[in-house]
């Protein structure tokens, strides 16, 4: 029974953090190019390799892109993109070696506890500026296939979720609230 209610929550978590703000998002009637677009820009920037900075990152690039993305589809696709972000630290580290002909710097336990004690070596910032150097040089391809893969998915969640446009006769739920008719017997 306790399996069946870590899934429940899992679930829970799920639906509330993930499920239930896409089709917020989708329900507003943001066109598939801009929320294809923000989710490739936010999973791109959230696999930045040093843990913490992708939300900064992504602050950063909805203040400066403004209407260009959307705010909240850059934010769910960054904190998706989270566990990826921690997975891929180390190919971006060899990549940054492979691209500099740097030294292979050693993953071991006591080059990770000098990290968290303050006694990094110079090879320890090295490979931060080598993990650094692979992200940017994989960034590119990551966004543009992101993009071409997700833009398809989009449109069709657009067409399957999205907002229903009122007609006369069929007014949206908005318009029921605001216009309310008093009846009179």
């Amino acid at each position: 029974m306790v399996m069946g209610s870590s899934k429940g929550r899992v679930k829970a978590w799920f639906n509330k953090k993930i499920t239930d703000p896409l089709l917020q998002i989708l329900r507003r009637g943001t066109e598939p190019k801009q929320l294809a677009f923000s989710a490739a820009l936010g999973i791109t920037l959230g696999i930045f390799p040093i843990c913490g900075v992708p939300v900064f990152l992504c602050g950063v690039a909805i203040a400066f892109l403004g209407s260009a993305c959307h705010a909240p589809t850059v934010m769910l696709a960054n904190i998706i993109a989270t566990p990826v972000e921690l997975a891929l630290v180390v190919p971006f580290l060899r990549l940054g070696e492979k691209v500099t002909g740097g030294p292979h710097f050693p993953l071991t336990s006591d080059a990770l506890k000098k990290v968290f004690t303050g006694q990094a070596s110079q090879e320890v910032f090295l490979s931060i500026g080598n993990a650094l150097l692979g992200w940017l040089v994989a960034t590119p391809f990551f966004f543009i296939a992101l993009y071409v893969v997700l833009m398809p998915c989009f449109k069709i969640l657009v067409r399957k979720f999205g907002a229903v446009a009122s007609t006369p006769k069929t007014p949206t739920s908005i318009d029921i609230e605001l216009n309310p008719k008093p009846r009179f017997a």
